[in-house]
């Protein structure tokens, strides 16, 4: 597969570190700072392109990664759709609902694959767990939760456009607990109702929250507790904790770290200690599930399948951020319909 890049900051580095192990080409690369462009393609021999309309219609490019801050999806999806290019865009999705509907319809009627990279999903715990909640190995789910207690320097936020509204679509819960919040909802099912409460630049200087927690009750009965934040120096190793019935997993940063289950039966827990967290470096995750997404969408695209994470996926997530946004603000409970 040959891929084309847009944005060429941070988490692109992963993306083509990740392509070159699998056996993809970056084949072209562009950025709106054409120093740091022409720098990514210098560092991984792939052509710089001036601009994000040309590198949608390069004739070398079999599908287009978008790795932009999230206020910008729409626009290149407008164009692959023209160019029957398929697309896979960052996490989150979008900024607001509207935007992602649309894409999820454009990408529809023109044919094209579209996908949304959230990488955890891939992650040996997220696949064990997953089968053994199906199942039944866990019994009947009672508690969800998911804990992203993390630390963000003042650098990290120096440029105004980081945690704001416009650009970024918010602060911590849907920039960094936007993957917990998709694992959850995978293994969990979806969430009926959310209340919730923020805390707007509790320690950061910017628009959005930096503290949130949430209370959710699932469309199957059980309950949950989703916390965010990127104010809790130094840091923390995101938790996400199932309780069921039978007993409890506990998965911390990307490993399995918690398997208590009555009478378990079936294939052996893959229980580790040694996490990989991007607690307080967001460059410190394994690229061994990004390849294994890059490899879904890839087979996806060749043989017409939906990828495991498509607009639809991506979606969901950021409608439970979304309403749980809306009871921040409002001060109530507030119902998903799905």
């Amino acid at each position: 597969m040959r891929v084309g890049l847009i944005g060429t900051g941070a988490i692109s580095h992963k993306h083509a570190q990740a392509y070159k192990n699998i056996g993809y080409e970056v084949t072209a690369c562009t950025d709106v700072y054409e120093p740091a462009g022409k720098r990514f393609a210098e560092q991984y021999g792939c052509e710089f392109v001036p601009t994000y309309e040309e590198l949608c219609r390069h004739p070398r490019v079999d599908y287009v990664d978008v790795c932009t801050f999230p206020d910008f999806r729409l626009q290149p999806i407008e164009i692959c759709a023209e160019t029957k290019k398929h697309v896979q865009v960052q996490k989150p999705m979008s900024t607001n609902l509207e935007t992602a509907r649309k894409m999820i319809d454009i990408a529809a009627k023109a044919g094209i694959v579209l996908g949304v990279v959230s990488q955890h999903r891939f992650d040996d715990s997220s696949q064990f767990l997953k089968k053994a909640i199906a199942d039944g190995r866990l019994g009947k789910i009672l508690q969800a939760d998911a804990y992203v207690k993390w630390h963000r320097s003042a650098e990290y936020y120096s440029r105004p456009i980081k945690g704001s509204w416009a650009t970024e679509g918010g602060g911590a819960l849907i920039n960094q607990a936007i993957h917990q919040i998709d694992i959850l909802l995978w293994l969990a099912g979806p969430v009926a109702e959310v209340f919730g409460y923020w805390q707007l630049h509790a320690l950061h200087k910017i628009e959005s929250e930096d503290v949130i927690t949430s209370l959710l009750k699932y469309g199957n009965g059980a309950t949950g507790v989703l916390q965010a934040s990127t104010a809790f120096w130094p840091g923390y190793t995101e938790r996400l904790e199932i309780h069921g019935t039978k007993g409890t997993a506990v998965i911390s940063g990307d490993k399995l770290t918690t398997w208590d289950v009555q009478n378990d039966e079936g294939e052996p827990a893959p229980v580790e200690k040694d996490v990989a967290s991007g607690a307080s470096d967001p460059m410190a995750i394994s690229l061994a599930p990004f390849e294994r997404q890059f490899l879904d969408f890839g087979e996806a695209i060749k043989t017409g399948r939906k990828p495991l994470i498509d607009g639809e996926e991506g979606y969901r997530a950021l409608e439970l951020v979304q309403s749980i946004y809306t009871s921040c603000r409002e001060g109530r409970k507030v119902p998903i319909h799905g």
